[in-house]
């Protein structure tokens, strides 16, 4: 009974030892620096590979940029000469339109001086006796080719009976044109 009297003394369990609260072995320091090389390269590694295509973009870039700069400056050159051919352009164009003008002003006098021809032609054809008026002859004026005797002003000389060499119409016939010379203000040049 002897044994029973004893105490137990309690004893804790060995505590596992923990690596921060005593000194690294050198295995682990080298261990640790290794890897700490390991990543640095491998950040280096993935910097470098990330970097040199931004440097090739980044010169690209600034290469494109004096190109462009460069098309720029020919482009504002090119504009202004076009602007300076537009205005050469613009003023051709009014200097057509006023030489139309002036063309279209002729035109309508040299209307004017021929029918003022054509009256001194017929009074010319009157006074030498080679003809009378139109409303006395009955004839009207047709094409610049000869009389129209007709009267329908086409100048075809179509009519229901036969004319005689005085373009005078006589009875029911044939049709025939009327055979005068041209009657216009040219004969005279």
């Amino acid at each position: 009974m002897a044994d029973q009297a004893q105490p137990q003394v309690h004893t804790p369990p060995p505590q596992p030892q923990n690596p921060t609260d005593s000194t690294p072995s050198p295995t682990t320091d080298q261990h640790q620096k290794e890897a700490l090389a390991a990543f640095t390269a491998t950040l280096h590694s993935v910097g470098t590979n990330l970097e040199a295509p931004l440097r090739d973009r980044a010169a690209n870039i600034q290469s494109n940029a004096a190109a462009l700069e460069r098309q720029e400056a020919e482009l504002a050159e090119n504009t202004q000469r076009l602007a300076r051919q537009n205005q050469q352009w613009l003023g051709f164009a009014d200097e057509t339109r006023d030489g139309l003008k002036e063309i279209g002003d002729v035109q309508n006098w040299a209307e004017l001086i021929e029918r003022d021809l054509l009256a001194l032609e017929d009074m010319m054809d009157s006074v030498e006796g080679r003809g009378g008026s139109e409303s006395d002859s009955g004839l009207d004026r047709g094409s610049e080719d000869g009389w129209d005797v007709d009267g329908d002003g086409d100048g075809d000389g179509e009519v229901d009976g036969h004319v005689d060499g005085d373009g005078v119409v006589k009875g029911n016939g044939n049709v025939k044109k009327v055979e005068q010379p041209a009657r216009s203000w040219l004969r005279w040049w």
